[in-house]
């Protein structure tokens, strides 16, 4: 099927710049697949649109800031995007994945200075722009990254140097269940939940399971092949205990919060849908025409066109309803995107 089928036209006025001011308050659409039909409500509402008995599965991955500054011998500057650690020798000895910006101008075997007298030195290059970096910090260098790195936020959120330097994104670009660092882009339908909100769940009787997807880079790199099913997914590494599998696996219904969860969750499913527990990586992309093995029901936001996100989306309530319901957003001025609103799928 041809990537056009999945795009559509979103006014640049509602990619949210800012996350709602409480977290509940995001609106939600709530999606019923059976009847078809569209209502609208609040995010706080979320447990009295689920019953007892509902699992609800979160990913924990935290968001590292990700986003690091160097000087080159020569004083020109290198911006660093770290994506995975491959190798940490001591604390303060580690070897990571990482984008390097300007490209043309890195060689294998330069040395980057950074801040608190941390030194890089450029290791072998991966592609035009990812590079194997390796780091001695004269603190433990996963202190020094909460030190000095910057939240790696998404290219169409804006902000100014000054805003960059703000920490108010280091705490509303995570969930409030984060536990697990990891991740360079949050699980953003996650983001919606309180502390109000989980009590309420508990008090009715729904249970939350916890699941571990490192987010990456991938997640921002554009479907590039003019036939969906032409498309390969970055590798992401996942874990799944086996406390979780047991809840996920006596359900009576799953609900998976966000595309992360759910790609875990399929990927981790048999046959039958049971969840195996353990630690894994996955290349799973949905597309339509995939059979959802063990996800019942999806938590999510409102995704760019064309994204293996909306793709996804498509692929489990079906591209009409769901362009549908874009639809409506864009009349009722829904926010867009990773601070944006968020729409319920049952």
């Amino acid at each position: 099927m041809k990537l056009t089928g999945f795009d559509y036209h979103l006014p640049e006025g509602l990619i949210a710049q800012e996350p709602c001011p409480k977290r509940d308050r995001s609106r939600m659409m709530i999606i019923r697949q059976k009847r078809g039909t569209i209502v609208h409500g609040i995010f706080a509402s979320l447990p009295k649109q689920l019953k007892k008995g509902d699992v609800l599965v979160i990913n924990d991955s935290r968001v590292i800031p990700a986003r690091l500054t160097g000087e080159k011998e020569t004083g020109g500057k290198v911006e660093m995007l770290l994506l995975s650690r491959k190798m940490a020798v001591t604390p303060y000895l580690q070897t990571w994945e990482a984008l390097l910006k300007p490209a043309k101008s890195i060689r294998p075997g330069m040395n980057v200075r950074l801040a608190e007298g941390c030194e890089a030195k450029i290791g072998e290059r991966i592609t035009e722009k990812k590079w194997l970096v390796t780091f001695a910090a004269s603190i433990p260098f996963d202190d020094f990254i909460d030190l000095r790195g910057k939240t790696p936020l998404p290219p169409y959120i804006k902000r100014n140097k000054a805003e960059a330097e703000s920490l108010a994104d280091r705490e509303r670009y995570q969930t409030i269940y984060s536990r697990v660092p990891g991740s360079v882009a949050a699980p953003t339908a996650g983001l919606h939940f309180s502390e109000e909100v989980m009590a309420a769940l508990k008090n009715r009787g729904i249970s939350v399971a916890r699941v571990t997807l490192h987010v990456g880079y991938g997640t921002f790199r554009p479907v590039e092949a003019e036939f969906v099913e032409n498309h390969r997914m970055d590798e992401e590494y996942y874990e799944i205990s086996e406390e979780a599998a047991e809840i996920i696996n006596n359900a009576g219904r799953v609900i998976a919060v966000g595309t992360t969860s759910t790609r875990t969750l399929e990927a981790a499913a048999n046959a039958q849908g049971k969840i195996k527990p353990g630690a894994a990586s996955t290349e799973l992309f949905i597309y339509p025409g995939y059979r959802f093995k063990r996800v019942a029901a999806l938590l999510t936001n409102f995704h760019l066109p064309k994204s293996t996100l909306y793709i996804l989306v498509c692929a489990f309530a079906g591209r009409d309803l769901i362009q549908k319901a874009y639809e409506q957003a864009i009349e009722k001025h829904y926010r867009f995107y990773s601070y944006g609103d968020c729409m319920l799928i049952l």
